[in-house]
């Protein structure tokens, strides 16, 4: 089983709500310690969390969406009620198409039930990294996308400026060990053929060596969610545990290019649970 921390990194809730749903009765989780009290939950519970989240992103109040989760909804009927949502979504501004993505992504999840996964996790050790590196933290999810771009291009116009090759592939890390909506702290990194001087944003640090948990995704960013999916999935079935932040690696962009040939690597390291 995945500890609330884990579950909430995993369905990208964060635990003060998972812990509210348990208390309302509307998403219990599947094991309770009875001495510690600490919460355990299971992939076999994503269902009914995709469901209740999708219809969360349709904007019901949690009462209704505690009727209708009773009522035990098909497949197809979410997916009518996502189709329609996305159909109103789809006039809206900016601000709105941010909340249509969210629809989509748990629309991509309910669909994949049942399939077997596409992706492939192996396990891989990395050698350390020397790297140039900036660290913020992030108002919100939907601004890391454009603050992992606009970190990258500071970092490699100082490169520049310093004569220096990068030497390897860009790497995101994101150090929280839940899922935050909020302030969310992360790493944009650039491997350096040599170390170089520092200013008060661009550090030059190493990227330790690690035991990895690997997977491939080939496609958009906005699309990584099941490779995510299939990460967990893997870690709980081979009783891992996640042991330090996760990476993103860039492995094929071009920002001219189709986002159907961006190829990425995602990292986490672990470590098998104790028995």
């Amino acid at each position: 089983m995945l500890t609330i921390g884990e579950f909430s990194r995993l369905v990208q809730v964060p635990t003060k709500t998972l812990r509210y749903y348990d208390d309302i009765n509307l998403f219990k989780p599947a094991h309770v310690d009875r001495f510690t009290q600490y919460r355990y939950y299971s992939v076999e519970q994503l269902p009914r969390l995709y469901r209740l989240l999708a219809l969360r992103g349709l904007g019901l109040s949690l009462e209704q969406i505690a009727d209708l989760l009773d009522e035990d909804l098909s497949t197809e009927q979410i997916r009518g009620m996502l189709r329609m949502k996305q159909a109103e979504l789809q006039g809206h501004i900016k601000a709105e198409q941010d909340r249509l993505a969210y629809v989509e992504a748990k629309l991509r999840q309910i669909e994949a039930e049942g399939h077997m996964s596409k992706y492939e996790i192996i396990l891989k050790d990395v050698e350390p990294v020397q790297v140039a590196s900036i660290t913020e933290v992030v108002p919100g999810q939907e601004q890391i996308g454009p603050a992992l771009g606009r970190l990258f291009g500071s970092i490699m116009d100082y490169l520049k400026v310093q004569n220096r090759t990068i030497a390897g592939p860009a790497t995101a890390l994101y150090h929280d060990m839940e899922y935050n909506e909020t302030n969310v702290l992360l790493e944009a990194t650039l491997p350096i053929d040599k170390a170089m001087p520092e200013t008060d944003q661009i550090k030059v640090k190493t990227l330790p060596a690690d035991h990895m948990a690997s997977v491939i995704h080939h496609g958009p960013f906005t699309e990584l969610e099941p490779a995510y999916d299939a990460m967990f999935h893997w870690i709980e079935a081979n009783n891992y545990t996640i042991t330090g932040p996760s990476r993103e690696l860039t492995l094929q962009y071009d920002p001219n290019g189709d986002p159907k040939d961006y190829v990425t690597e995602l990292q986490f390291p672990v470590q098998k649970r104790e028995a």
